[in-house]
């Protein structure tokens, strides 16, 4: 597939679930492409945001292209902290520190990022916070000073349609009885399933640099 093919898909998706045209932006999952191929593949077709999970990896393609949309995607862990910098929307917060050591962090840089929180999906070897647990998340990250603007939850590893759709769904509830609209859910494999519980935005690379 390419960009273009996605996002046709994507909005015949957003057709398919009595969705308005453009309710669902398209994440580029960027990590381990140069910007030479990213500038040729998916650049072209629009301004998307591009994802990283590797600080280094961040740090140097947004030093050469600070003019565009990073997020940052994947488990957050201290060190990679510093590399926030040029970043939009963090996709993973999925413990309170992290939230408090990226708005001690952005006291120097002048700005800081939006945040989505990971809800837990289910598996035991996963990241994540459970649902019981999200509105005192939620409060402790608030009081940071940081924007939460949604949450985020991986789909269940090799688990049937149906079960991926009904973490979706879960997680679209959860997030509308927070009061918060941004969803990121979904995939390569699995966006059209994320995008009819109600995600606002997916993270597709595989099928990008195809």
């Amino acid at each position: 597939m390419s960009v273009p093919a996605v996002l046709e898909d994507l909005r015949a998706q957003e057709r398919a679930a009595g969705r308005p045209p453009g309710s669902v932006q398209l994440v580029a999952v960027t990590k381990g492409h140069d910007l030479a191929e990213i500038e040729a593949k998916v650049l072209p077709y629009g301004p998307l945001p591009l994802a990283e999970n590797r600080g280094q990896e961040l740090r140097d393609k947004a030093a050469a292209r600070p003019d565009l949309e990073w997020h940052f995607i994947g488990p957050l862990q201290r060190n990679k902290i510093k590399y926030l910098k040029p970043v939009r929307l963090v996709h993973a917060i999925e413990e309170v520190w992290q939230a408090e050591a990226i708005a001690q962090a952005a006291q120097g840089w002048g700005q800081a990022p939006d945040l989505l929180l990971q809800v837990h999906n289910g598996e035991v070897q996963k990241h994540g916070i459970e649902g019981a647990d999200l509105p005192r998340v939620l409060a402790a990250v608030r009081a940071t000073g940081l924007t939460v603007r949604g949450l985020m939850v991986m789909a269940p590893q090799d688990a049937p349609d149906a079960q991926v759709l009904q973490v979706f769904t879960d997680t679209a509830r959860r997030a509308h009885d927070l009061g918060l609209s941004e969803l990121s859910m979904g995939m390569s494999g699995d966006y059209p399933l994320a995008v009819q519980a109600g995600a606002t935005l997916v993270r597709v690379g595989r099928s990008l640099f195809q």
